[in-house]
């Protein structure tokens, strides 16, 4: 490490779990290697200043092909951690001056770490998205001597009362996979709603959650997801995953 370099920061876990990341480069290309401390070791990766400092991130964090390249990187080496062992992911572009801040976490949090550790122990992260269903269609109008501007002034008040019926169907239902389904898991947490642009879904998006789930019960959670995506036309129901357990064990988490 060099005065022109600083340590970005991918994850903690375990010391004996630390090489699970094995050849892969890091976000510049960078060679990893661990900082310990009270039997923890953060993953890290000697990054150039001039394009992973400050300044320099919140310009790049701007190009979102950049953006996309490093965000690959760092989740390629959070999920070979994670597929090895507990590990607690560092949020993307987290870097530090030197070994001692990077150390320091790990002795004053250390036992925050390792509860962390201990619970997703064997668990992983499943996110399931709930969106509104196809709203009904409209009424046919009675053709009337209404002019043609008020009978569409009047379909466009039933499509848009339909639609907000709708939404509000796919709420409802949504309460009830979200208690279903955190009923199921180790942890649950609701993420705030993604719009349509965000999302790429042409439906409202009613829930956004992740659940911590139990290796050994994935498949029991995947099949509860597929019945409350059959059990009520007013919701579509996504599944993605399994993750290292962001929602559960980030270092902001703890």
């Amino acid at each position: 490490m060099t005065e022109d370099s600083g340590i970005w920061v991918y994850a903690v876990t375990r010391r004996e779990g630390a090489g699970a990341a094995g050849e892969l480069p890091g976000v510049a290309g960078e060679a990893l290697r661990t900082v310990e401390a009270g039997g923890l070791a953060a993953v890290v990766g000697d990054v150039p200043l001039e394009t992973f400092g400050e300044e320099a991130l919140h310009r790049n964090l701007e190009d979102l092909d950049w953006l996309g390249a490093v965000a690959r990187a760092h989740d390629a080496v959070v999920g070979a951690l994670a597929g090895a062992g507990p590990v607690v992911p560092v949020r993307l572009a987290t870097v530090y001056r030197d070994e001692h801040g990077v150390r320091r976490v790990l002795e004053h949090r250390g036992h925050e770490l390792t509860r962390t550790l201990d619970r997703v122990a064997g668990r992983t992260e499943w996110g399931v998205k709930v969106f509104a269903g196809e709203p009904p269609p409209g009424r046919e109008e009675t053709p009337s001597r209404r002019g043609a501007g008020t009978a569409y002034l009047a379909r466009r008040r039933a499509e848009r009362d339909a639609r907000a019926e709708s939404e509000r169907l796919a709420r409802e239902q949504a309460a009830k996979v979200h208690s279903r389904l955190a009923a199921l898991a180790a942890g649950a947490r609701l993420h705030p709603l993604q719009s349509k642009a965000l999302s790429g879904d042409d439906q409202q998006m009613v829930l956004n959650a992740a659940y911590l789930v139990g290796d050994d019960d994935a498949r029991t959670f995947a099949e509860a997801v597929a019945a409350c995506d059959d059990d009520s036309p007013a919701i579509r129901v996504q599944l993605t995953g399994p993750w290292p357990p962001y929602s559960f064990s980030s270092l902001e988490e703890t």
